[in-house]
């Protein structure tokens, strides 16, 4: 910690009704408590009537109660990274109700349905005028035409959503799997329930490369060890002659290009 001044000490504030961790001040050793008080007040609200300050060292020990307002903190010999505990003694106060921290006791302010429609240049107005305009309109569709870029409509799911690209993949094919050309061998053709409409491919990873076990929300469609299946989409899939990697297969362990 940086030497500070000899008439000055760098002193940590805590609250009893606060969680928030306040920055490291530093104060004059010749203020009185009353003047320290007042300073303290501007960061965590607590009147200075209703402030009692516990001087704590290091390990949270109590050293002092601050407790004469014209004494100087120097009289209490407090050093670099102690602690300054406040106390707030006032029941009503906003820290002890909580108003300070506690977001949810603040009233929100809510718009209602009838205020916001009577708004120009609100989201809803924008919308409904292109629409009006082009009834295909997309928010990322006018994004791209904003900046100068090609709109390529998402793919329409339904039931047989990549249905050709599944009929060329067959259960025990060995296959390799994008992103990351993860190698494994094909479980499972087929629809999924909960994972969108359409075909999957289950595939049990040789590595733990996988999300799960073969089960996808609490179905089982194949078996294999955890962290090494996966349900990916039958474009994602490449079937063919992937042989599982031997990780300590070498080539030429006594090549000049390795050691």
């Amino acid at each position: 910690m940086q030497q500070s001044a000899e008439s000055t000490v760098q002193l940590f504030i805590t609250h009893n009704h606060l969680k928030a961790r306040f920055p490291e001040i530093r104060l004059d050793k010749h203020m009185t408590v009353e003047a320290v008080k007042a300073k303290i007040n501007s960061m965590t609200g607590t009147s200075v009537l209703s402030m009692t300050l516990h001087l704590q060292d290091e390990a949270g020990r109590l050293v002092d109660v601050l407790q004469e307002g014209s004494r100087k903190l120097g009289y209490y010999s407090p050093r670099d990274g102690w602690r300054l505990h406040v106390i707030d003694t006032d029941d009503s106060s906003l820290s002890a109700q909580g108003w300070l921290e506690d977001v949810s006791k603040v009233t929100k302010y809510v718009m209602s349905e009838e205020d916001y429609s009577s708004r120009d240049n609100t989201y809803r107005k924008f919308k409904e005028d292109k629409l009006r305009q082009d009834p295909t309109w997309t928010l990322e569709k006018e994004m791209c035409m904003r900046r100068g870029q090609p709109y390529t409509p998402p793919a329409q799911l339904g039931p047989d959503y990549m249905a050709a690209e599944a009929g060329s993949l067959s259960v025990g094919q060995r296959c390799c799997v994008e992103p990351g050309e993860r190698r494994g061998e094909i479980k499972y053709v087929g629809r999924v329930e909960g994972l969108g409409e359409g075909f999957w491919v289950g595939v049990a990873f040789d590595e733990p490369l996988g999300k799960n076990d073969g089960s996808a929300k609490g179905k089982r469609y194949f078996s294999c060890p955890p962290g090494h299946g996966g349900f990916v989409r039958p474009d994602k899939v490449t079937a063919g002659d992937f042989p599982s990697v031997d990780e300590f297969a070498s080539s030429d362990l006594g090549s000049e290009d390795e050691i």
